[in-house]
């Protein structure tokens, strides 16, 4: 009897709600505020709550102690909890059996897929096509809805200039603009153009914010930078993220000017809410109101709980503290139930968004995840994705010609490497569900590009350790072979989350290994595999050819023989800086100019006793298995007002045999200002595709909002004076004009 009353009570509740997709906002409002006057403060609280499933340890189980809060109502939203069946059964007893029947919102970290994986955000980023981005995002999220998912925390959009810091294998880079791009595309692709279309997800951006400068690149490290550069260089991208309609945001690990982000009502309320006027929900990242204590912010979890929900925190990821504290905290008028309603409220909204009071089992199809996990049309994304973000950084000519692109004909190949024939490494960081069983390696793709290959593979080394006692096989293999690839790099565990390094060459016993293959003498091409720029300039000095091929997922190894057999030629440009060694370190290309600025022959001058100032390969950088030629610069006037528009336009021309695409890039250069202005910024890039000789006008149009910074008295504006502006195929770009800008 007790259970019919239950399941009565729910079938109310979704019957009031399933008519309300075609009612106005405010009616929608008002049933949630309804549903809000029939619950508890306890049921309240519970949607401010999200625990973990086990599912990573155990399977598809929830701890016993969890399983009870969700049946009690103390538990509205679970994440690491996926596929159709498995979230069917745990909505069934949030809607069965509980008093209101409040269905269950389900999270899950989809960075670059979920079962398919395509590459690194980092890696995808260097293909600077803003269109296959976002289709990247908008496949994850039909991969992962069909698998009973709701909301994606993603995208990742931090700013860092800090290959240190492992996390920067999940971001688009150094580029404040270019990244601003990349995140509204993809919430784009995640959210699509309606919630309730069951292919989208909830977007959630993070870490908000300033997450990519903590300090000496350490993870979770303090961030201490001025407001000036906070605006311009750091909050851009999660700002496009909200503009583009992002859901949901979520807190950073580290602190901003002495207040642990979870705890900053300057973060969360005065700059998200009432500046920029975001309307969904704030998540923390796991347990990070708790660690607010070990900061030295807050004194005990009760104080911690209390100074995020002030600050404007809206759901506690596993912290708990939420749950234990905020009834005690309201008993004590320390905090307002009607903040705790209000946080209730969007959460509420986003669960009727997505369509799970008309029906709550909409997104757990087993037949739909049949069809759509590990379908071709996921598979043949990840092999496009991946190629098109790889990077030629190198591809000398030997006795007159290029080693690169193969012929498919060679006597023998020799394929050396810990990440030759590693189907686990090639998905990257943060994999999600990936099925490394489906991922195609180096070996796979090249025995598949080009069957006739005789191609003979040798582990020798692993990614880590000591071990040489594969040395003597690689360097048998090699001397049999025409040609040696050596595929070598980190392992998907050695960036990404809690994956600093203060060393950024080879790991291991790779670079001696690449070294005794280098003695024999062979023509060699690296294939170097990461989530982060490494430190490979004495490689670069020694190896004919270099193919940066990062972790590009699923049907990674394909993309990489696609590439290395020229079948697809690469275009990929960097969206991060190389540097020469860590010593470097931050090293970016729109950095500030100083009063002495470097001259070769003074040495009172700013540089390096031991190195040169710029990069081993800069911002912008790749190559081609053609060339491009620049010409013919012109600007459609030599003032601007700040009323007016300012034309460019720029011939590129394809001088070498193959069709390709190239990334042209503009950049402008405010030479006095109110405050001292980067060397360089990007200000538009486009994409082309040329035909052997073919040119091509390309147009850009810039206005005074392209020139705004923030002043001395932190006014965002545009002011008058002179200009450089640059066009080329990366940051080094030197065919330049000038402009003036006026009143």
């Amino acid at each position: 009897m007790k259970r019919n009353i239950i399941i009565s009570a729910f079938i109310i509740i979704t019957l009031t709600f399933s008519s309300c997709a075609s009612r106005s906002k405010d009616e929608v409002e008002i049933k949630i505020d309804d549903l809000l006057s029939e619950m508890t403060l306890e049921e309240k609280i519970g949607q401010l709550t999200l625990f973990t499933s086990s599912w990573t340890q155990t399977g598809p189980t929830m701890r016993e102690g969890y399983l009870n809060d969700v049946k009690q109502g103390k538990c509205g939203n679970i994440f690491n909890a996926h596929t159709a069946e498995y979230t069917s059964e745990l909505q069934r007893i949030a809607v069965e059996e509980t008093r209101l029947g409040i269905p269950l919102l389900f999270g899950y970290d989809v960075i670059h897929g979920y079962k398919t994986i395509f590459p690194i955000p980092l890696a995808e980023a260097c293909s600077w096509d803003l269109d296959l981005i976002e289709k990247s995002a908008r496949l994850s999220a039909k991969e992962a809805a069909a698998a009973g998912l709701h909301w994606n925390f993603n995208p990742m959009v931090d700013i860092s200039r800090d290959p240190r810091w492992g996390r920067v294998a999940e971001g688009s880079g150094e580029d404040t603009y270019l990244g601003s791009l990349i995140a509204s595309a993809k919430v784009r692709g995640i959210q699509g153009d309606d919630l309730k279309d069951e292919s989208t997800l909830l977007a959630c951006v993070k870490h908000f914010a300033a997450y990519g400068a903590a300090q000496a690149g350490r993870d979770y490290h303090t961030v201490d930078m001025s407001e000036r550069v906070l605006r311009e260089t750091y909050l851009p991208p999660y700002r496009a993220a909200i503009d583009a309609g992002s859901a949901t945001v979520m807190t950073s690990f580290n602190e901003l000017d002495g207040v642990p982000a979870s705890g900053s009502k300057y973060l969360m309320t005065d700059v998200l809410r009432e500046e920029w006027k975001f309307r969904g929900f704030v998540v923390t990242d796991y347990t990070a109101i708790n660690e607010m204590i070990p900061h030295g912010f807050a004194k005990d979890t009760a104080d911690a709980a209390l100074l995020a929900m002030k600050a404007g925190v809206d759901m506690d990821m596993q912290g708990g503290t939420y749950l234990l504290h905020l009834q005690d905290l309201i008993d004590q008028g320390k905090v307002q139930e009607a903040a705790i309603d209000q946080a209730v409220r969007r959460i509420l909204k986003a669960k009727f968004d997505l369509g799970l009071f008309d029906d709550p089992y909409r997104y757990s199809d087993v037949d739909r995840e049949n069809q759509v996990v590990l379908s071709k049309e996921m598979m043949d994304h990840s092999r496009e994705a991946g190629r098109k973000s790889i990077v030629l950084l190198k591809n000398d000519a030997i006795d007159g010609k290029t080693l690169l692109p193969l012929n498919k004909k060679p006597k023998q190949l020799a394929l050396i490497g810990p990440l030759a024939h590693n189907q686990m490494d090639i998905l990257g960081t943060w994999h999600a569900s990936g099925d490394a069983s489906k991922s195609t390696t180096v070996l796979d793709g090249i025995k598949e590009v080009a069957p006739d290959i005789d191609v003979v593979y040798a582990e020798g080394c692993k990614t880590y350790g000591e071990d040489r006692s594969g040395f003597a096989e690689a360097i048998s293999v090699a001397k049999r072979s025409d040609i040696v690839l050596m595929a070598v790099g980190e392992n998907y565990r050695q960036n990404g989350e809690a994956a600093s390094r203060t060393n950024l060459n080879l790991p291991g016993m790779q670079e001696e290994l690449m070294e005794a293959i280098l003695d024999l003498g062979k023509p060699v091409v690296l294939i170097l595999m990461s989530g982060r720029p490494l430190t490979i300039e004495n490689l670069s000095q020694k190896v004919p050819a270099i193919l940066n091929a990062w972790h590009l997922g699923t049907k990674g190894g394909s993309a990489i023989a696609d590439v290395l057999f020229g079948d697809y030629n690469p275009s990929g440009k960097l969206v991060m800086t190389f540097p020469r060694n860590v010593g470097q370190i931050p090293i970016y290309y729109n950095m500030k100019n100083t009063g002495r600025p470097f001259k070769a022959k003074d040495k009172y001058t700013s540089k390096y006793l031991d190195v040169a100032n710029d990069p081993l390969y800069p911002f912008g950088y790749g190559l081609s298995y053609t060339a491009f030629e620049y010409s013919d610069l012109s600007l459609s006037q030599s003032t601007m007002r700040l009323d007016e528009d300012l034309n460019i336009s720029v011939g590129v021309t394809n001088t070498g045999s193959r069709a390709g695409e190239e990334v042209v890039q503009l950049y402008i250069r405010d030479l006095v200002g109110n405050v001292t202005r980067p060397v360089k910024e990007l200000k538009g890039f486009k994409k082309i595709s040329l035909e052997p000789g073919q040119t091509q006008l390309v147009e850009f149009t810039i206005s005074a909002e392209d020139l705004k910074f923030y002043n001395q008295d932190m006014s965002f504006k545009a002011e008058p004076g002179d200009f450089l502006l640059y066009v080329g195929g990366s940051s080094d770009a030197d065919l330049s004009g000038k402009f003036e800008l006026i009143n």
